[in-house]
């Protein structure tokens, strides 16, 4: 995967000619930065990334075009569920983890469009994993779901507060999930 692209290379990947990525760069819109001892421009993909996003440019030209869902669950059947019917709708790339420090872990090098978080994780709750991933602006396009059977009206709405974009109740259907995915991503 590129994590740094020319100017040549993000107007292939975005569409547009060289000259409008050099324009928005030059403006501020696509940030980057200039080679040492060159006038050369790069662009890391994140910035590419957000650029895409804030201008409705489709991704499809720097990804596979699907978006990428991180599961994050202890419960394993409830995971293969979700993993299955995900990747069998052929719009996401899935990972999954067990755990909130796996999911860290995994968010770092995955970057997830979404994440699926389940409330009581063995070593840590949703709470403290949505709060970490609101601190770092590098995710800040990252929608999170959390997911439980047992929790309160006032976690809820602190999870809300937390950052958290929805919140779904164990049980629930299988395919209310990949619609309110399907919404949050605007696919």
């Amino acid at each position: 995967m590129k994590n740094v692209f020319s100017t040549g290379e993000a107007a292939d990947v975005c569409s547009v000619s060289q000259q409008t990525i050099i324009r928005c760069f030059d403006s501020g819109r696509l940030q980057g930065f200039r080679v040492p001892g060159s006038r050369f421009r790069r662009i890391p993909r994140e910035s590419l990334l957000k650029f895409m996003r804030d201008n409705e440019i489709p991704l499809g030209n720097l990804d596979s075009g699907r978006r990428k869902v991180l599961v994050v669950d202890d419960d394993l059947e409830i995971v293969e569920l979700m993993v299955d019917v995900l990747e069998r709708d052929g719009r996401f790339e899935v990972k999954t983890a067990t755990s909130g420090y796996d999911a860290g872990v995994i968010t770092q090098e995955f970057r997830p469009d979404l994440m699926v978080l389940d409330y009581l994780l063995p070593d840590v709750n949703g709470n403290v994993v949505c709060r970490t991933i609101r601190q770092n602006s590098a995710f800040e396009h990252m929608k999170i779901i959390i997911v439980s059977g047992v929790v309160n009206k006032d976690e809820i709405k602190q999870l809300l507060e937390l950052g958290a974009d929805d919140f779904m109740q164990k049980p629930f259907s299988i395919d209310s999930l990949v619609d309110r995915i399907s919404e949050l991503l605007v696919i």
